[in-house]
């Protein structure tokens, strides 16, 4: 299962450089991850300052 951003994101961009597949992007009011790309490594979600990043 992928991960997603929950709507805890407070848009702060630290996990997008920890992505090793760049599946991580800005969306409109939260950063939003490509579930189709990720693989589920979790190293967004452990530099993560609010734990917005969930497996799905």
């Amino acid at each position: 299962m992928a991960y997603f951003i929950t709507d805890a994101c407070i848009s702060c961009g630290a996990c997008e450089p920890e992505c090793p597949v760049n599946c991580i992007s800005a969306g409109d009011d939260k950063y939003v991850i490509d579930a189709a790309v990720c693989i589920e490594c979790g190293a967004c979600n452990s530099v993560c300052p609010v734990d917005a990043p969930q497996p799905e």
